[in-house]
């Protein structure tokens, strides 16, 4: 049996950049970044959620509905892909997509299948509520002095015609897939890079002093569509993920890296920190991770003391590939 005691490991990291208490900080990403964002909250630090929820919707359905699980509810941004198609909405790029997906006569927005489960009245209110989140990114990006983002996939499912990214496939979550129209992808270093580049602009474009923060999610696949085993194709992926944003803060200014995906799946810590499906992460991997993010921190300025714990279970993050399992 693992060992599920943590190894006396130190320094795991060395922040570039001070992050301070008061430093409004966004997070955006895959489902791993969620964990960032709550234990930013429980540190008293200042965590920015741009898209609050309505006053008359209860806290109990908040977080069904993607309320304060990113700094925008955009859902899950798996890619870079999706990041960088999102910025370019929002920043009056290119015009937000016409595409909506029908059902039992409700609607459903295919670049966040889940922000509704129920699905929206009318195409005009999808569009209305797409239209707030696009107003909560920039709102976010002008107020934000620290960009957390979470790397979590290189595949994706796009739009034949458009280029389109969509965050699942097509007739998973919602929506019918047609191989017409629907191709799978699956984006190699120089895709992801240049996305990830040009996401940097486009944020940058609206807020030249943002810093920003990667780490790469240490999830792996629940199913790929590649063709091989899905341990070669995380294996591929995840190098991938690291490997451009190694090159990232190699080549630009403010852009850090923090090791999330190595603590979890490092050799020194002998899988001890997943769940017995070997894909979801455990609470106290999630807390030593966390633990490792704040003595960062704390190494180059002061930042109180935890008022709760940050074990978190992956049951309480929202996560659009988990219906993946079901197709696995």
């Amino acid at each position: 049996m693992a060992d599920r005691s943590a190894p006396d490991i130190g320094e795991l990291w060395t922040p570039q950049f001070e992050i301070g208490n008061k430093d409004a900080i966004v997070t955006a990403g895959s489902c791993f970044a969620q964990h960032i964002g709550r234990a930013l909250v429980e540190r008293g630090m200042n965590w920015l959620d741009a898209e609050p929820a309505p006053d008359a919707l209860p806290e109990a359905d908040w977080k069904a509905r993607n309320y304060g699980v990113f700094s925008f509810r955009t859902g899950n941004l798996y890619t870079p892909a999706m990041l960088c198609q999102w910025l370019e909405w929002a920043l009056g790029v290119s015009a937000p997509p016409d595409e909506t997906w029908a059902h039992d006569g409700r609607f459903f927005d295919p670049f966040r299948p889940a922000v509704e489960p129920d699905g929206f009245a009318s195409e005009q209110a999808l569009s209305e509520s797409r239209e707030i989140t696009l107003d909560a990114i920039r709102e976010g990006l002008r107020r934000a002095r620290v960009f957390v983002f979470t790397l979590g996939l290189t595949e994706a499912w796009q739009h034949r015609q458009t280029g389109l990214v969509y965050p699942v496939c097509p007739g998973t979550v919602r929506g019918t897939f047609d191989p017409l129209l629907h191709r799978f992808c699956n984006f190699g270093f120089m895709d992801t890079y240049g996305d990830m580049v040009r996401a940097v602009e486009l944020m940058r474009s609206i807020n030249p002093q943002l810093r920003l923060l990667f780490t790469v999610s240490p999830v792996p696949l629940t199913a790929t569509a590649t063709g091989e085993h899905v341990l070669s194709a995380t294996t591929y992926s995840k190098s991938v993920l690291r490997a451009v944003a190694g090159q990232l803060c190699e080549e630009l200014p403010d852009v850090d890296y923090f090791p999330s995906y190595e603590i979890i799946t490092g050799t020194p810590f002998k899988g001890a920190f997943y769940q017995p499906n070997q894909r979801e992460v455990t609470p106290d991997g999630v807390a030593f991770v966390m633990q490792q993010f704040f003595a960062g921190l704390e190494a180059v300025q002061s930042v109180q003391a935890p008022s709760t714990s940050t074990s978190v279970s992956s049951e309480d993050l929202v996560c659009e590939d988990a219906v993946l399992d079901y197709y696995a």
